[in-house]
């Protein structure tokens, strides 16, 4: 604060600040990570995908990439599948956006879909050290299923053309 001197009178003056809506404060909000998701070229490629085919897993894009991130999995995997399994959420139902378990499964929101789908497929005995072509053939053991997965996820992004602004050459764990 800066006092100011004018005929006698002394002015005080400051910043006041009230309590609103600042992301920062809202623990509930990882406010970094989606700033550095903001500046991430796969958010812009998986929205750019999904809204031309008007599929409603345009609005999941940044669960998509925390959820890859978060589970160490190619991060066109998942939104390839949910692609190839339901259009991109426009046929899915009980949020069953990768038709996991035969699409028997349900789930209480895409989200939740996407985050349980990504835990499995890095973490369950079925999947995880496995690369791209294994976890696929474990998924769906149909001859063509890898080869359709594949195709979106080259679709999405060519691989080595896609870079994060802040994190450098994003690493992609396949076997193109």
């Amino acid at each position: 604060m800066r006092k100011l001197f004018s005929n006698g009178l002394v002015v005080v003056a400051g910043v006041v600040s009230l309590p609103g809506n600042n992301p920062v404060a809202d623990p509930a909000k990882p406010v970094a990570a989606e700033c550095r998701k903001e500046h991430d070229l796969r958010l812009a490629s998986l929205r750019s995908f999904f809204r031309k085919g008007n599929c409603p897993a345009a609005e999941l894009s940044p669960v998509f990439l925390e959820a890859a991130d978060s589970n160490a999995l190619d991060w066109r995997l998942l939104p390839s599948i949910s692609f190839i399994e339901s259009t991109g959420g426009k046929f899915a139902r009980n949020n069953n956006i990768f038709g996991w378990d035969s699409g028997r499964a349900a789930f209480r929101s895409a989200v939740e879909a996407v985050r349980s789908v990504a835990s499995s497929l890095a973490r369950s005995a079925t999947y995880r050290h496995k690369g791209v072509d294994e976890i696929l053939h474990a998924y769906n053991p149909d001859a063509d299923y890898a080869a359709k997965v594949k195709y979106v996820m080259r679709r999405i992004a060519p691989r080595e053309k896609l870079y994060s602004r802040l994190t450098g050459p994003i690493p992609l764990v396949d076997n193109q």
